[in-house]
Order: C-alpha cells, then sequence, then structure tokens
C-alpha cells in the first residue's frame, strides 16, 4: 500500500492530468507536488498537498531516507525524460526520479509530445529497460468515454491501475 506519493508536472500542454491526478489520489496516502517552474501555494492550502519548488534540490522528497513509494510525472516532457535518461538531476523533479531509480521505487512517465522522435523512444527504451513504466495518456476506446472528463478518468485510472490504486474511475473491460 502507497504511504507517500510524488507528483510532479513538467512542460506545459497537459499539466491539469498531473493536478487531476492529484486530485483524485486516495486522502490516505502523503501527497507532494512538484511544478517544473512555480509551486502554486493554492494548491496546499485547497488540497492539502505539501508543494515544493522545483529549484528546492534539499527538500525532504530529494532524500532515499524520507520514503518516498512512487513517483508520477504527468505530463513529462521530453527534456524531463532525456534529463532522467541520462542521470541528469538539475532539479527537484529529477532529483526526485534519481532517488525513486536508485530506492527501486515505482516511476511512472506519462511523456506528452508526439509523434515520439527516435531519440525520445530511445531514451523511454532505456529507462523502461530499468523498470521505469513508460505510460502515455493514451485512451482505450472500450470503457466508452462520452467527454474530456471521462477521458481524463480512464487515462488517471490506468495509472492508479499501475500504482496499485483501487478505482473505478473508468468503465473496465467486460
Amino acid at each position: 500500500m502507497l504511504k507517500k506519493i510524488v507528483v510532479a508536472t513538467s512542460g506545459a500542454s497537459g499539466v491539469n492530468l498531473g493536478l487531476k491526478t492529484l486530485e483524485l489520489l486516495p486522502d490516505t496516502i502523503e501527497k507532494h507536488f512538484i511544478m517544473s517552474k512555480n509551486s502554486n501555494i493554492v494548491l496546499a492550502k485547497e488540497m492539502g498537498v505539501v508543494t515544493h519548488k522545483d529549484k528546492d534540490i534539499s527538500a525532504s522528497i530529494a532524500s532515499g531516507s524520507f520514503g518516498v513509494d512512487a513517483m508520477i510525472i504527468a505530463p513529462c516532457s521530453m527534456n524531463t525524460l532525456a534529463k532522467i535518461a541520462c542521470g541528469i538531476s538539475d532539479n527537484l523533479v529529477t532529483r526526485c526520479a534519481a532517488v525513486i531509480i536508485k530506492e527501486q521505487k515505482k516511476l511512472i512517465l506519462a511523456p506528452r509530445e508526439m509523434p515520439f522522435s527516435a531519440i525520445a523512444l530511445e531514451n523511454m527504451h532505456k529507462l523502461a529497460s530499468l523498470g521505469i513504466i513508460i505510460a502515455p495518456p493514451v485512451m482505450a476506446y472500450y470503457s466508452e468515454q462520452q467527454t474530456l472528463d471521462e477521458m481524463e478518468n480512464f487515462i488517471i485510472g490506468k495509472w492508479f491501475d499501475l500504482l496499485g490504486i483501487e478505482n473505478t474511475l473508468y468503465k473496465r473491460w467486460e
């Protein structure tokens, strides 16, 4: 059972998926949030989330001894993905990812750009071979989503499945 999770966003397009993921996580999980540019203080007050500034690489979540169980970067820009693949940890997002990899915890990356270049695919392959889960926000049509909200719930529900978080966010295959 997950006790602590880091949700991070990098890039601009699709940031709402990261925020919605954070919002839908069960209250039983301690949540930490990083935005790649500026942390939003409202999140801490309205959602009960500990926010961290991306420049603060000395934050608690940047240490393996803090005990984070999992991390999801949604969306994950190709820049962030490449830095993680090369072991560059020059901000809190990439530092946390490096710690998650070092501690052999679950890391989900949701790359948002498409089509994927050969370089991006090579980086994804490298990370997948290390056990990192590459899970772009891709829909399936069997759950019959009718609205954008339902499409987002499907994607987030699939991420929760990967994290072992029970959910009823989408219609399952029958």
